[in-house]
């Protein structure tokens, strides 16, 4: 079981800028971005819709290529890899959904079971990972239900499980909660802190979610207009957030949910 958190990097951006074209001209969706996110820790990112939350997630696994700029992950700076290293040095993120994302076709073990296909792990040895992690999601009772049989809190734990079968050392979270209901969330936001906690997974959250923030994260960077206006931990900033998007996004909400004493507990 994973219980100190490791302060050393895992993932950082330097001076990271991405500029999309469009038929009304230049769209820039990132600018100057630095960050650097610790091994073991739960990192938040929040903003508005069209702030850039999908974009900064989408470049640290180079799904979209930076303009400019450096992504670091373990050491090791991604554009600067060969291709052979570069899926490598992916295979070492999973990465979930809104929409989860699932294959239809495949039953949720064989869904489970398709990263590891596509690693060449052994039949016998991919099986028995893909059961684990079926325990350890709650879904050993769903591993020959399809899919279409599942409710959207079901899909999204066989979507963690697929994400973690390669054995990454990051997980990202691009709004993985935003379709689901309250009660799903939590339970959700709570599986993602035992993954962290046990497995010693890094785990990034982009949401525009304020309670999804403060119910699992460690520390939480604010970014609006394509910029991080400010990060620390979730305490400091959403006790006092120091931006103007801060305030707005941040309200009064930090301090009644304070004052209720309200947080997840240990899965």
């Amino acid at each position: 079981m994973n219980t100190d958190k490791d302060s050393r990097p895992i993932i950082e951006l330097r001076e990271l800028s991405k500029e999309f074209k469009t038929s009304s001209g230049p769209v820039k969706a990132l600018e100057d971005i630095n960050l650097s996110i610790s091994r073991s820790e739960i990192f938040g990112i929040i903003g508005l819709s069209g702030a850039g939350k999908s974009t900064l997630v989408r470049c640290m696994n180079l799904l979209e290529t930076p303009d400019s700029g450096k992504v670091v992950f373990d050491g090791k700076e991604l554009s600067s890899l060969k291709a052979r290293e570069q899926r490598l040095a992916r295979q070492s993120m999973g990465m979930i959904f809104q929409q989860f994302n699932l294959l239809e076709q495949r039953n949720v073990i064989r869904n489970v079971l398709f990263p590891l296909e596509l690693a060449k792990v052994p039949k016998k040895e991919a099986y028995s990972r893909a059961e684990r992690l079926l325990e350890l999601v709650g879904l050993s009772e769903k591993a020959k239900a399809y899919p279409s049989q599942l409710s959207g809190g079901q899909k999204q734990r066989v979507a963690i499980a697929r994400a973690i079968a390669a054995e990454p050392k990051l997980l990202l979270c691009d709004e993985a909660t935003s379709a689901l209901d309250p009660d799903t969330t939590k339970s959700i936001l709570a599986l993602l802190k035992r993954i962290n906690r046990e497995l010693g997974i890094t785990v990034i959250i982009i949401t525009h979610e304020m309670r999804v923030i403060e119910a699992v994260c460690d520390r939480v960077a604010v970014i609006h207009n394509s910029r991080i206006v400010e990060s620390g931990s979730v305490r400091e900033v959403f006790s006092d957030p120091k931006s103007d998007i801060g305030r707005r996004l941040i309200g009064g909400a930090y301090m009644e949910v304070l004052s209720q004493e309200v947080r997840f507990t240990n899965a």
